[in-house]
């Protein structure tokens, strides 16, 4: 199963709002929000997750740009895609300046706009402010670090943050131990999978509940795999 990213779409045009949830949602790999205002968007971040937003320059409460700076002034550091029906250099530049990552112009087609979003996912994806929803943790492997849904922090070590890595890629899917090993150990021929035993066992310590009932780091099939 893919991971699943959470789309907030921001326009007060609820035809258009309510068509590109319904374009989105035909893709298994996006949960489609919806948000009328700016008031609206930034409480759908708040209470979050959300992984990228869609956002229109006119709003009724205000500029969508002034909503964008608020957003990054709160911390939210995903991708955000404006839209706009001007096109003019000012109004592109003061969109960048506000935090914007893109921009794309009305009338525009839904297949342009999915493969910005996508390219946009993916660049998130390789950056070092990157952070994943693992379970009820928000992962940030640049850190290190799982953050628990009550703010505690999880420390981890540099090779369960490579395994936690590996896993979450997968989308759920089955990694065998070979492949874990193979790229989090390197081609080393003195690791062997009892290394690897090892390192599930006290990354299961610190985030599941029952350490001997894993309901998030499972074990499947030859290998491990993340619960989506």
């Amino acid at each position: 199963m893919s991971q699943m990213r959470r789309i907030l779409i921001v326009d007060d045009d609820p035809l258009l709002r309510v068509s590109l949830a319904e374009q989105l949602g035909v893709h298994d790999d996006f949960v489609p929000v919806e948000a009328a205002n700016a008031a609206e968007a930034l409480e759908a971040v708040r209470k979050g997750p959300i992984d990228l937003v869609i956002m229109d320059v006119g709003l009724p409460d205000g500029d969508g740009r002034d909503a964008v700076k608020k957003l990054r002034a709160e911390g939210f550091n995903k991708p955000v895609i404006m839209l706009t029906a001007h096109d003019s250099e000012t109004d592109i530049v003061s969109g960048f300046d506000s935090g914007a990552n893109d921009y794309v112009n009305k009338p525009f087609r839904f297949a342009v706009l999915l493969a910005r979003i996508r390219a946009h996912l993916r660049q998130y994806d390789s950056s070092e402010d990157a952070t994943f929803q693992i379970g009820a943790y928000t992962f940030s492997p640049n850190a290190k670090m799982l953050l628990s849904e009550s703010g505690v922090k999880l420390r981890l070590t540099e090779k369960e943050t490579s395994i936690l890595q590996y896993l979450n890629r997968a989308k759920g899917e089955v990694v065998s131990r070979e492949d874990l090993l193979r790229d989090v150990w390197g081609y080393n021929a003195n690791v062997t999978t009892h290394t690897l035993e090892t390192h599930i066992y006290r990354l299961r310590q610190k985030i599941e509940n029952d350490p001997t009932n894993a309901k998030l780091l499972l074990t499947d099939a030859g290998g491990y795999r993340l619960s989506t």
